[in-house]
């Protein structure tokens, strides 16, 4: 049974929008901040966005003023509002928990995003 799972992926043209979503599986415990991976083939993941239990976020520079972040007062589900895509988009968009007292972290299954120029 996944512990994060994701929704919302899919094809979009450059210059459209999708929206991420990923939930908390009802077994999941211990996570404070909630974020965005993604992941194209040969390259290692890479941070998008997180948002921490106060609500505090933090982008990487090529999303900043495109992608948003959310988290429902539950902290239990996370969003991920795309605007404005480009290609260099495209990757495949992992779900990220972490859980400070934990020796591990949830990862989701990955859902792929594709942006055609």
């Amino acid at each position: 049974q996944e512990q994060l799972v994701e929704s919302g992926g899919g094809l979009v043209q450059a210059g459209g929008s999708l929206r991420l979503s990923c939930a908390a599986a009802r077994n999941t415990f211990g996570i404070t901040a909630m974020g965005w991976y993604r992941q194209t083939p040969g390259n290692s993941r890479e941070l998008v966005a997180t948002i921490s239990a106060d609500g505090s976020t933090k982008y990487a520079d090529s999303v900043k003023g495109r992608f948003t972040i959310s988290r429902e007062v539950t902290r239990t589900t996370v969003y991920l509002q795309m605007n404005n895509l480009k290609p260099e988009d495209t990757a495949v968009y992992y779900c990220y928990g972490q859980r400070l007292a934990y020796a591990t972290d949830y990862w989701g299954q990955g859902t792929q995003v594709t942006v055609s120029s």
